[in-house]
């Protein structure tokens, strides 16, 4: 069995690390070939296991470009001889209408889309073209698959797709991997002495993540607290300048991209999150896992994801003015002074989380999901 996964990019990010999760699972019986819509975009390869057989073919017809039939039928004829279509966000949503288009003609394989969440062009409101093209080109996908609440909510309203073809499965890790503290010294230059605290993060340093903010809200906090932003993107030399702007760039470590988070999570004090636009992020579900308090705004599915204790450290979107300027104090701010000055707070919280994690966001019971959602695209109970 071979399985074509298509996605918008393949970097290290939330959803490309669910689906290595997902390939590394399903084990050796079954082969890939993953595309990046954007050349060069395989970050996330680092994570497969190596007993995998996984290919990344250089001549697939490109993922970007306008929705010709010429193009379009050169993308189609390349998925034959697969077993199962997997793509994945809008950057590969031409392919899920060559495939509408042409599954037929050319006897394609089933296809399962995945939606995860929206880029910096989306992050204040959806584009209506896009959700016309979403609406056309779904019509041939035997499932969707969406995580969080908030996207099965926009996929049944405003991509006007029926129930039977939505899957909501939200998404899960190995929460028992998160409960042992990791090593002080586990990140390069980013050392943990003693008596040192730590905000941490985990993201593509992109905009719509918006670290620069977490670096203002941050900076109000006093000594020993550093922050930490785990990740690798284009957005670094961005968040590198607004450290030095402030005068804090001797607090603000940078370590990059970290394969296993279990391993550097639990170094964190608290986790917080400024991201424009999110889902269901798997980062918070990790920090819940490690026992970490969140502060977050009100994005995605993030204020039911947490533990009710979590819950005053969700804080509401940063208001604006007509121009488009942030106005009055950062709320996310006030949230990272809360709970830097109260350690007891800190610990009762995290305790919450944890204990929401493994109850509620198990790997297993997502693998499980996964495996009945693709099995059944390809006429089978379960993918094994």
């Amino acid at each position: 069995m071979r399985i074509l996964h298509l996605h918008s990019s393949f970097s290290a990010g939330g959803k490309e690390l669910r689906a290595v999760r997902l390939m590394n699972a399903f084990g050796p019986g079954i082969g890939h070939d993953v595309v990046s819509a954007q050349p060069g975009a395989l970050g996330a390869a680092v994570v497969l296991d190596p007993v995998l057989d996984v290919g990344f073919p250089e001549h697939f017809p490109s993922l970007q470009g306008r929705p010709m039939p010429a193009r379009l039928w050169r993308i189609a004829q390349a998925m034959q001889g697969y077993d199962l279509v997997l793509t994945y966000n809008w950057g590969a949503m031409d392919a899920v209408l060559a495939h509408r288009l042409y599954a037929g003609l050319l006897q394609l394989p089933p296809l399962v889309h995945h939606e995860d969440g929206f880029n910096e062009d989306e992050a204040n409101g959806l584009k209506t073209s896009r959700n016309l093209f979403r609406r056309v080109a779904l019509v041939g996908a035997a499932a969707l698959v969406v995580p969080s609440r908030r996207l099965e909510a926009i996929a049944l309203k405003a991509w006007r797709q029926p129930a039977t073809r939505l899957r909501f499965i939200p998404n899960g890790i190995d929460c028992g991997a998160f409960i042992d503290k990791p090593r002080p010294d586990v990140l390069p230059g980013a050392t943990k002495q003693d008596g040192d605290r730590w905000v941490g993060t985990m993201a593509g340093l992109r905009p719509v993540k918006d670290l620069p903010r977490l670096v203002r809200a941050f900076a109000g906090l006093p000594d020993p607290w550093k922050l930490v932003i785990l990740g690798e993107g284009p957005e670094r030399g961005a968040i590198a300048a607004e450290a030095e702007r402030l005068g804090i760039g001797h607090r603000v470590h940078l370590p990059g991209f970290v394969p296993d988070p279990s391993r550097a999570v639990g170094l964190f004090d608290v986790f917080a999150l400024s991201s424009k636009s999110e889902q269901f992020p798997i980062s918070v579900v990790e920090a819940m896992a490690a026992g970490l308090p969140v502060a977050a705004p009100t994005v995605g599915d993030v204020a039911d994801m947490i533990a009710a204790e979590n819950a005053p450290f969700i804080v509401p979107t940063w208001g604006k003015d007509g121009d488009g300027a942030e106005v009055g104090g950062d709320p996310l701010a006030t949230a990272l002074l809360q709970l830097a000055d109260a350690p007891a707070l800190r610990a009762r919280v995290g305790a919450a989380n944890r204990a929401k994690a493994q109850s509620d966001y198990d790997e297993a019971a997502m693998i499980a999901a996964y495996r009945a959602v693709y099995g059944q695209a390809m006429g089978v109970e379960a993918l094994v």
